[in-house]
């Protein structure tokens, strides 16, 4: 597949690029990772933009950048599915999502809408409807991509798109770049206005995206938000990071556990301080927690009325985790609510004194497709501990990124950086200079 910033900088011009994508969205690699493609609307949009003068093309943001967003963004004139049979037979959107709006605003043009998973309600990315993109790390075995923005993740893994729309309710961006090799930014929640998206967990949903740099994330970052942020390039010496073991550092393979540990030296060699700390606090999150969960809770009461007659068309799996909030109480999710929020100032207290929080991801590489589809155990636990240590972040309504720390040789893997609500500057500070000092340390 060529190279799609060679493609993009080349004397060819948007339209051959674009025509070079669209050839390549069809072919096998990418099979299953776009629900629609948007080829006529981008060749013209594309030929337009070869006519524009140098001094306009510097006038936009994203000018002539390619983008695939997440089927559960309206998009006006299309039906939006959410990785859903239950929505087919919706109307199409009238207008745009805002998130929509303004990527177009900034130039960006939109190769069309990605797979995920059903309702964005998992973080493995298999779809039994729509079927599962593959994760492009590993030619010899079909693997997961993650989810819930699965062809989102692999739209960029590939090089058809520069950036991918999606979003993020308890690790649907971040699990998917980590497993991709990509850089994913769960920004503070209220950055983004969720505007004419398919909800899961409204206290949790955030509208986000998935880059190949930090640099391009940022980018899209304050696109998205129209809050322009100060970040800056800082020097890594003198930084100091947390790394707390409770919970986050259980069960990680024996890949993740090395790659995870080679990290933190370098970055230690490079002049940061890191801080480990037991963390207890973070144990306490499947106590809140209860009774069952926020996000089945709010995702039941977003979704009652429209799927519970129609149970059997939606993957068993999601079943399963829509009921678990079938039955809980007015009074038992606002008490839910109130120990959150106490939660969340007690341990925000202690992240404000870092430039960030340090995990890994997830604490696995991409496991095979097949396996999860024979076993429901195995898939429940898989996805348990894939949104284990992403989902603290958007517990606490923080702000958090994963880079990717994996060698060359070896498949995907992501490092975590995180912080509290409204530090978004500050961690997209520290994960740019992260990136530059683990990116040298395979040079």
């Amino acid at each position: 597949m060529s190279n799609l910033k060679k493609s993009l900088d080349a004397s060819k011009g948007f339209e051959h690029a674009y025509a070079q994508i669209f050839q390549a969205a069809k072919t096998h690699p990418a099979r299953h990772v776009f629900t629609k493609l948007f080829e006529s609307e981008c060749m013209a949009q594309a030929r337009a933009l070869d006519t524009l003068a140098p001094e306009q093309r510097s006038r936009t943001p994203l000018l002539g950048w390619p983008v695939s967003v997440k089927d559960l963004y309206d998009i006006a004139g299309e039906v939006t599915l959410a990785g859903t049979r239950v929505l087919a037979q919706n109307p199409p959107a009238q207008r745009d999502a805002i998130a929509v709006q303004r990527l177009r605003a900034a130039g960006a043009l939109i190769v069309g809408q990605t797979n995920m998973t059903e309702l964005a309600f998992s973080g493995v990315g298999i779809n039994p409807h729509y079927n599962t993109p593959v994760n492009p790390s590993d030619e010899s075995l079909e693997r997961i991509p993650g989810g819930s923005s699965s062809g989102a993740a692999v739209s960029v893994a590939l090089g058809l798109c520069k950036a991918a729309l999606g979003s993020d309710t308890g690790g649907s961006i971040r699990i998917p770049a980590a497993l991709c090799g990509l850089v994913g930014f769960k920004a503070t929640q209220s950055r983004v206005p969720l505007s004419g998206t398919v909800p899961l967990a409204p206290s949790l949903d955030t509208a986000c995206a998935m880059t190949q740099s930090v640099e391009d994330c940022i980018r899209v970052d304050q696109v998205l938000s129209q809050q322009p942020l100060d970040v800056f390039e800082r020097d890594l010496c003198g930084m100091r990071f947390l790394v707390p073991a409770t919970v986050v550092l259980d069960q990680l393979s024996p890949q993740v556990a090395q790659a995870f540990d080679k990290t933190l030296a370098h970055l230690s060699s490079q002049g940061a301080i890191l801080e480990h700390q037991a963390g207890e606090y973070l144990a306490e999150i499947n106590e809140i927690n209860q009774p069952g969960g926020l996000s089945p809770i709010e995702a039941w009461a977003s979704h009652a009325s429209l799927v519970s007659h129609q149970l059997e068309k939606l993957d068993a799996r999601v079943v399963q985790r829509l009921l678990l909030g079938a039955d809980i109480t007015l009074t038992a999710y606002w008490d839910l609510l109130r120990r959150r929020r106490l939660w969340i100032e007690r341990v925000s207290a202690v992240f404000e004194k870092y430039d960030g929080v340090l995990c890994p991801t997830v604490p696995m590489q991409a496991p095979a497709i097949a396996p999860l589809l024979k076993d429901d155990a195995l898939f429940g636990e898989t996805n348990r501990l894939l949104l284990r240590n992403t989902f603290v972040f958007n517990f606490l309504d923080g702000c958090s990124i994963s880079l990717p720390m994996q060698a060359p040789d070896e498949l995907p893997m992501g490092l975590m950086i995180s912080g509290a609500r409204g530090r978004d500057a500050r961690i997209l500070s520290s994960a740019w200079a992260v990136e530059r000092a683990v990116s040298k340390q395979w040079t």
